[in-house]
């Protein structure tokens, strides 16, 4: 699994509003916490999962009193947003055009995003997300700005 991690000020998901106009709707939203995109590869599972949610709950992107990034995101009680992005698994190394073949398969690749926001749930938090394999919107606050890449593959 892959994921972007950006701290913000607050993000939203919207996804068009279906009624044959230019309209969306807000699907997702938080104040300050992290925006993850969150891509699943060929051959990820549980392991994966538990890793990289772990990972994203535990670091530490918030600034204590001295302005340092000590804390993480459950001890600022911060909020989450996930949305699922298959394009982190686009290989764009030869050509012009991106090649999704390292991508899991969208069935399986849902299952393991479902999984992923459930163990997030369990860990105390209430993720906002979007809809998986949807067209959306995603607006943020980039807050820093700190982004930062997470590959549950590359755990040393």
């Amino acid at each position: 699994m892959r994921a972007v991690v950006q701290r913000v000020r607050e993000a939203s998901v919207s996804v068009p509003a279906g009624d044959g106009t230019d309209a969306t709707k807000v699907v997702g939203q938080i104040g300050q916490g992290l925006l993850v995109l969150l891509g699943v590869g060929d051959g990820d599972g549980d392991t994966d999962i538990r890793y990289l949610a772990d990972k994203v709950l535990d670091l530490r992107l918030f600034e204590d009193d001295e302005r340092k990034m000590n804390r993480s995101l459950r001890d600022v009680s911060g909020e989450i947003l996930v949305i699922s992005q298959f394009t982190l698994y686009g290989d764009c190394r030869k050509g012009r055009r991106p090649s999704f073949d390292a991508a899991e398969a969208p069935a399986r690749a849902e299952e393991l995003y479902r999984k992923w926001i459930d163990y997030v749930s369990g860990q105390g938090f209430s993720p906002q997300e979007g809809v998986f394999g949807a067209m959306m919107d995603v607006k943020l606050v980039n807050y820093g700005p700190v982004t930062l890449l997470l590959d549950s593959k590359k755990l040393f």
